[in-house]
């Protein structure tokens, strides 16, 4: 039998503390088989005996009570169903509705967004987008602020840059005095419903230029451009490059010798024309 045929009067004795508490072990889908599971555990060995008429009706009702009580401590472990998407923004829509205290708890999530940074390069173009996982009103304001060159989540060193309903922020060439945080605030009517942060990072296109020509330096005196071993590279590895390394450093060391002879050659071939000049000099000054 299962605990569905179990006769009226013996849910009676419990139905008061089993429902009551039910809102409290509600789950989210896709844990139905769980509860199943749970329950059969918990109440299906108790609606057998009741079947076989092993005890009076009356004695079931402390023990399915006690078996109401394990059911509940064990679906509550399970994860609750909820709306909410962390870790920030006001959700109404996200909110669960609590059969207790007959209002809708609300996510609990603080209005402010970790700030996320952005590395720019200098005259490079800039997107912000002011999206949320979770959906919003239709009557939604959407405010940008800049702080310049800090990174921070004071409101109070914010200036107003924009305000409509564009979502979307872009700088199409960032310039140095684009550096710091800039701020999206998300109204529907008086309310705030989320503010999210960008801090922008900008590198001057001097620097970035040198920085590149280094590494294409560096990899130039490696054969096949093959780096170093990083710090934490076990030995074995470097032992691997350490042929290419030798072979690098003798080609470099034989063509600075050559050069160095092939200059040689030309101080000596100087000084051994210039003798002749000195005669041809000589004699001209006794004619």
């Amino acid at each position: 039998m299962r605990p569905a045929e179990l006769p009226l009067s013996v849910f009676q004795l419990t139905s008061a503390s089993c429902l009551t508490h039910l809102p409290d072990v509600l789950q989210g889908k896709g844990f139905d088989t769980n509860l199943q599971q749970i329950l059969d555990a918990e109440i299906l060995p108790l609606a057998e005996e009741f079947d076989q008429k092993l005890n009076d009706e009356m004695v079931y009702e402390t023990r399915l009570q006690t078996a109401a009580d394990n059911f509940i401590a064990a679906a509550s472990k399970l994860p609750r169903v909820s709306g909410c998407f962390p870790p920030c923004g006001f959700q109404i829509l996200g909110a669960v509705y609590n059969c207790i205290t007959c209002l809708y708890d609300s996510c609990e999530f603080p209005l402010d967004c970790p700030v996320e940074e952005i590395d720019i390069t200098e005259n490079s173009r800039s997107r912000m987008w002011c999206k949320v996982p979770f959906d919003l009103p239709n009557d939604v304001e959407v405010i940008w602020r800049f702080a310049e060159e800090v990174k921070t989540q004071e409101m109070d060193q914010f200036k107003e840059v924009t305000a409509g309903v564009d979502t979307l922020y872009s700088i199409p060439s960032t310039s140095l005095h684009h550096q710091g945080t800039y701020q999206c605030e998300i109204f529907s009517g008086s309310r705030s419903i989320v503010r999210l942060y960008y801090y922008i990072s900008v590198t001057p296109q001097l620097v970035a230029g040198h920085t590149e020509l280094q590494e294409i330096f560096d990899l130039s005196l490696l054969p096949g451009g093959q780096l170093l071993p990083a710090p934490g590279a076990s030995p074995r590895s470097f032992l691997l490059l350490l042929p290419s390394l030798l072979t690098t450093c003798l080609t470099f060391s034989l063509l600075l010798l050559f050069l160095s002879l092939w200059v040689l050659i030309w101080m000596l071939k100087s000084e051994h024309n210039h003798p002749a000049e000195d005669s041809d000099e000589e004699e001209d000054l006794d004619v």
